[in-house]
């Protein structure tokens, strides 16, 4: 245990979440999610649901603040319709440590799906909201030595 994490962050994802670099973007990932599909380096957080890995995982991680869109989740396919309440969930998480976040963008399945190849890690969750996948874009830590 670690005074001040979170004890749902396990060692690996606070291990990935260190190793990262401005622009890298990891992947919270819905437990319907086909991760192995895409990315090799996979973490586990089964039974975790993503609002509450958020409110660990932002205080101790910048978003990137020269992006436009720091954060993005996946839009419903055509004849699909979004639950409205699993962004409200998010955006609760999120605003706990950014209050001024921009909204979160949504991209479609396809294109979800190929950011995932590029990412840096995919953390597949206990979160079983339908399109609950949320990417996370790390931004610079600010310096607070001065």
């Amino acid at each position: 245990m670690l005074k001040g994490i979170s004890p749902i962050l396990s060692p690996e994802l606070l291990s990935t979440l260190y190793k990262m670099g401005h622009g890298d973007e990891i992947i919270l990932a819905d437990a319907h999610y086909p991760a192995y599909s895409f990315n090799a380096n996979i973490l586990r957080a089964d039974g975790i649901q993503i609002p509450d890995l958020l409110a660990a995982i932002l205080p101790l991680f910048e978003l990137d603040q020269y992006s436009d869109h720091p954060l993005v989740m996946m839009e419903a396919v055509e004849g699909d319709v979004l639950d409205p309440d699993v962004e409200l969930r998010y955006l609760k998480s999120i605003h706990l440590s950014n209050p001024d976040i921009s909204p979160i963008e949504r991209i479609g399945r396809f294109a979800f799906y190929e950011r995932s190849k590029k990412a840096f890690a995919v953390v597949v969750t206990g979160e079983t909201a339908k399109y609950g996948n949320i990417i996370l874009k790390k931004g610079v830590t600010p310096n607070t030595n001065l």
